[in-house]
């Protein structure tokens, strides 16, 4: 007869919530920590001021990347995520996907926006202008999303690394 597999262990025991002080120093929580920040200075820049058109995305592709790095990061600080259903299992793989395809992709094309916008906004930096002028917010965007896309590369190849070391955790 063909082997039956063992009953799966369900998720951990639900006893007090303490924190998983080695991903808050593993350098994938730092570099968690950093995306959240950037990525929070980012929209609030954006939203903070009167907006038009493609930054609409922009602040959007902003959102739902830090919405998910959030999530992310907290399951990862508290040990939870293997009571995420189907990703749990896959954590490594499931943060190397958001880093490298969400993170990488959507703050690449929302930097590409905000530094497009900031220079058709280029004309009000001169002395005398007297209209509000939103270059400074589009520029200082613009670099909060170049540098968090770079933060989402280094850890998403950070994950690669340990996945090609055939490693199944995140730290």
């Amino acid at each position: 007869p063909p082997a039956v597999p063992p009953p799966p262990s369900g998720p951990p025991a639900r006893g007090s919530l303490s924190l998983h002080r080695a991903y808050l120093r593993s350098p994938l929580g730092l570099l968690r920590l950093g995306q959240l920040v950037l990525g929070a200075a980012f929209w609030v820049t954006v939203a903070a001021h009167k907006y038009e058109g493609a930054a609409h995305f922009a602040l959007f592709a902003a959102v739902l990347v830090w919405l998910l790095t959030l999530a992310l990061f907290g399951l990862s600080l508290l040990g939870r995520w293997a009571l995420v259903p189907w990703l749990g299992s896959r954590w490594l793989l499931t943060n190397l996907v958001h880093d490298l395809a969400l993170g990488v992709g959507l703050y690449a094309a929302a930097t590409g926006i905000m530094g497009y916008k900031a220079g058709r906004k280029s004309y009000c930096n001169l002395p005398g202008y007297s209209q509000q002028c939103l270059y400074g917010a589009y520029l200082s965007a613009s670099i909060c999303g170049g540098i968090a896309a770079c933060l989402y590369l280094f850890s998403g190849l950070y994950c690669l690394s340990r996945r090609c070391r055939d490693q199944r955790d995140i730290i």
